[in-house]
């Protein structure tokens, strides 16, 4: 039986060329949308849930009470994981990582920066990477050893085996590569970490520290088997205060393959995270498919008439009506196979293009047996559901009816094929307007005044001899009119490396906690950066050399601290610092939110970076290529890199620019799966009202009123999603919004174009089946008559 069925199902495809090509490629979009979509909450879902020890992995958090909210965060003290792994016996490991750097390797002749981390030794066999040559248990137990990912060792020595090649780090140090492990998975958060230093180089470069208030670095923990969280939580909670003075910090573990997904917290209490989005994105692509498979419903019920008098003859002829079932299942299951084969080839041509777009390496893993099954299980579950519908609807024709040409119900005013093709634009619509509305917000916070200017603005890592020479490197930029403006800085102006309460100022309360942003100039920050001074001056050493302990706010600051003449004030954190100018203020973090206080300090700090605004009057390419020249003189052995700022600042909309991206992809795919939906309605209409049609140009109706006849139907329908959706779809943006407290208002005319948008669409798709039933001739409609 199973083989007579798919032997009609084949011939009834090749009968069909046109029909089946529609039915086979819109559920093929379908499938190859929801397949993508699939895979990439699959790698979400999976981000960093892949260790091993995957249960008892966990990462320290700190958790206090600043600006009447309590606060969790990640980095936590240095000293915390050895500590307290000495302090209490359910611990079995732990390592600390820091935030990550670019060093220089050196060998023979060749220089290359790479990034890396520094770590305990632990961390090898606490999330046992994948080990290619040497021995996790002791590859990081000598101070000078160092393990490369397989990627860079090929990179630095080729094919041959890496372990025992000594490495010069920073021109200072050899370091003897102890083994090579695997490249660190992309849905890992040690992605982008080509080696692996032991902490004692942390210590070497007197970035260690003891300081139980200097949150700066992760510790991950490996707890003992069965050890309850919630209890050693419970034990830990007041570790930090018990060693920090004053201190009111608490410390908890939170299990490491929650993290990404999970590891929001508003006012200490979990509020998941981008676990959101992967739902969203989930419930889009299980749309998605419904709505392929509710166009293949309606083309195939559209066909009714053309199969109605074959369901009459095999009733007639005995068949059941579960035979006739099995056989519309069949068929549909073969369509579904057919589609399903053409989606894979789909999805290999578009993953490059998507994996570009999403930063993954999404990939069908076809050695998997569970991939096949999944395979199997998606084409026969999508072939049975889009066949449910036509399979009842066409084996239900009685057979004397069919066979008289009497079988056709009247024109309901609420039918099956109407309610799925409104859930089809009411699904489109709904998409197309949370499109517009995350465009609109990034918009928004693009145009947001960031404070300073960020044209021919540029800045360069201190590495190697460039602080050494910065009175030279100096003096060359703006002797040969490369730059106009240079300042020294502890951070990159677009980014925040360091912020404290521990400030303090006159009439400060005691138990206040304001976070305020710590930043270090050696003077001519306001020009080079195109700072607006609102009081007072810049940090200048050349006309005010008492300016090392000399402090600019912006005006958030003032705010915070309740200056009403700020200049003058003293301020104090480790050193006593007077205010001798105030700022508008400028985005440093997040363009989504409020702007926090900074305090921009004199040259008794810390720096890390050179910010150079180049000469405007050159080309950029002139500019780079005579500032490259300068550097290599002055620091021959480091790789010239430099780093603009506007671009640094955009990478901050680079989520949101993802999310909008992505939605508008599946919402324009979505509506095409719902125009071969409508076009398959209108397909059916049109055939169940041809003599209706014929009559009515008899008795003198013109083509123009036929079209409006068909076309006012669809309209009602795409009218009815429009009302269905917008409700929806502002509830959605809502509570999107809401995550930014910088966000932009939700205008009605988002609506009104979504609205417009979809209802031409909708007219465009059925104009063609509603002027073609038009123009028909009537004699050959009412030939039967």
């Amino acid at each position: 039986m199973l083989k007579n069925f798919i032997k009609i199902g084949w011939r009834n495809l090749l009968k069909n060329k046109g029909f089946s090509a529609l039915n086979i490629s819109g559920l093929a979009i379908g499938m190859a949308s929801a397949i993508i979509i699939l895979l990439w909450v699959q790698s979400e879902l999976r981000y960093d849930n892949f260790y091993p020890k995957q249960d008892r992995l966990m990462a320290a958090w700190n958790r206090d009470k600043w600006d009447n909210e309590i606060k969790c965060w990640l980095s936590t003290p240095k000293v915390l994981g050895p500590n307290i792994k000495k302090d209490y016996p359910e611990i079995e490991k732990e390592t600390r990582v820091n935030w990550g750097d670019n060093l220089l390797f050196s060998i023979g002749e060749k220089r290359l920066t790479i990034h890396g981390t520094c770590v305990d030794p632990d961390f090898l066999t606490m999330f046992d990477f994948p080990f290619i040559n040497g021995n996790p248990n002791t590859a990081l137990n000598d101070p000078s050893s160092i393990v490369l990912t397989d990627k860079l060792a090929i990179k630095l020595f080729g094919n041959t085996n890496a372990v025992g090649r000594v490495i010069k780090i920073d021109n200072k140090d050899n370091y003897t590569v102890s083994a090579v492990i695997k490249e660190f998975p992309k849905n890992s958060r040690f992605d982008g970490y080509e080696f692996v230093l032991p902490w004692a180089y942390m210590h070497k470069t007197n970035n260690d520290d003891s300081s139980w208030g200097n949150n700066s670095t992760i510790n991950y923990i490996l707890l003992k088997q069965n050890v309850d969280v919630a209890s050693f939580n419970k034990k830990i909670d007041n570790y930090t205060i018990k060693h920090e003075q004053n201190g009111t910090t608490h410390v908890f573990l939170y299990p490491l393959g929650k993290m990404h997904l999970y590891g929001e917290f508003k006012n200490g209490v979990e509020a998941g995270g981008r676990i959101t989005t992967v739902r969203v994105f989930t419930i889009i692509a299980l749309l998605i498919l419904v709505i392929a498979c509710i166009n293949f419903m309606n083309l195939s019920t559209a066909r009714s008439e053309k199969r109605a008098k074959e369901v009459g003859i095999r009733k007639v002829a005995g068949a059941l009506k579960q035979s006739l079932i099995g056989q519309f299942l069949a068929e549909s299951i073969m369509i579904s196979l057919i589609a399903g084969i053409l989606a894979i080839g789909i999805v290999e041509t578009s993953l490059p293009a998507f994996n570009t777009l999403t930063q993954k390496q999404l990939a069908i893993e076809y050695g998997n047996v569970f991939s096949w099954l999944f395979f199997v299980a998606f084409i026969v579950g999508t072939g049975i559901l889009a066949g449910s519908y036509p399979a009842f609807f066409l084996s239900s024709f009685k057979p004397v009816a069919v066979l008289k040409g009497a079988f056709k119900k009247s024109h309901a005013l609420v039918t099956p094929r109407k309610i799925l093709v409104v859930g089809q634009f009411w699904v489109a619509i709904i998409l197309v307007i949370c499109t517009v509305i995350i465009e609109q917000q990034i918009k928004y916070a693009q145009d947001r005044e960031n404070g300073y200017n960020r044209n021919n603005l540029v800045y360069v890592f201190l590495q190697g001899d460039i602080e050494k020479n910065y009175a030279p490197i100096t003096n060359d930029l703006l002797g040969q009119g490369i730059a106009t403006s240079i300042s020294k800085t502890s951070s990159p102006i677009t980014q925040s490396w360091s912020n404290t309460w521990g400030y303090q100022w006159k009439g400060k309360p005691v138990n206040d906690k304001t976070i305020i942003n710590d930043f270090t100039s050696d003077g001519n920050l306001v020009k080079t950066a195109g700072m607006t001074v609102v009081q007072g001056r810049d940090i200048d050493l050349k006309k005010y050399p008492g300016d090392s302990t000399s402090a600019v706010l912006n005006e958030a600051c003032v705010k915070a601290m309740g200056f009403k003449n700020p200049v003058g004030q003293v301020i104090k954190n480790g050193y006593d610092f007077t205010v001798v100018g105030v700022v508008k203020d400028f985005i440093i973090e997040s363009p989504y939110d409020p702007i926090r206080p900074i305090v921009i300090r004199g040259p008794k700090g810390w720096f890390n970076v050179i910010h150079i605004k180049l000469n405007g009057n050159n080309s950029t390419t002139q500019n780079i290529a005579a500032m490259e020249k300068v550097f290599k003189h002055y620091n021959p052995e480091y790789p010239f890199e430099y780093h603009f700022t506007d671009l640094e600042y955009a990478q901050k909309f680079d989520d949101e620019k993802l999310t909008g991206t992505l939605a508008a992809l599946f919402g324009g795919l979505t509506i095409l799966i719902a125009c071969l939906g409508l076009f398959g309605l209108a397909t059916y209409m049109a055939e169940n009202r041809v003599k209706e049609i014929g009559v009515r140009k008899v008795l003198g109706a013109s083509i123009g009123n036929i079209t409006g006849l068909l076309s006012k139907e669809f309209l009602i329908l795409v009218i009815i999603a429009i009302i269905a959706a917008s409700p929806v779809a502002w509830y959605a943006m809502h509570v999107w919004l809401k995550d930014y407290e910088y966000h932009t208002p939700v205008y009605w005319w988002v609506f009104a174009l979504a609205g417009v948008t979809a209802i031409a669409i909708a007219l465009l798709t059925v104009s063609y089946q509603a002027i073609k039933a038009a123009v028909a001739n009537p004699v050959k409609s009412l030939r039967s008559e």
